[in-house]
């Protein structure tokens, strides 16, 4: 009992940990995600969706499913396990365990989806401008929930809105 009390707190401990680096755990909602990819941006098997704080891996999934091949970078390591385990059937899906402000994009990157929050979300944008410069093409950023205050939007759609940055 007295184990299982402690592996219960640790995993608690550990979420709110890395919430306090960047965005809490929120999952997606599929309908969402598939109305981003329909009626945002739609993705095809040319492209290679980076999810940043990728969680369960419920936009990777979604992305593979359009034909997309997908990257995910997630600090958290249970959801790291939880979204290799959940994506394991796809052979175009990877999930990594790193903090996205110390990695760099893949050069083959399209489209990047983020829930961001609202204290970090302006250096997200001028985070992804630096990395759609390395690469040497624009990106274009689907985000979740909030707006980029220093990008103008091409489109929304309910708490959804599109840019190309770079």
């Amino acid at each position: 009992m007295m184990i299982a009390f402690w592996v219960f707190a640790g995993i608690v401990a550990l979420f709110l940990l890395t919430a306090l680096r960047g965005a809490p755990y929120v999952p997606s909602r599929r309908q969402d995600i598939d109305r981003a990819f329909t009626e945002l941006y739609h993705i095809s098997k040319e492209d290679h969706l980076v999810d940043l704080g990728s969680g369960d891996g419920v936009v990777l999934r979604q992305a593979a499913k359009k034909g997309a091949s997908a990257s995910g970078f997630e600090i958290n390591p249970v959801l790291v396990l939880v979204s290799k385990l959940l994506c394991r059937k796809y052979t175009t899906i990877s999930v990594r365990q790193a903090d996205f402000w110390r990695s760099k994009l893949p050069p083959d990157t399209t489209v990047i989806y983020v829930f961001g929050e609202g204290r970090d979300i302006d250096a997200m944008g001028d985070w992804i401008v630096k990395q759609a410069q390395i690469i040497g093409k624009p990106l274009f950023v689907i985000s979740y929930g909030f707006e980029f205050k220093r990008y103008e939007p091409i489109k929304k759609v309910g708490a959804q809105v599109l840019y190309r940055l770079g």
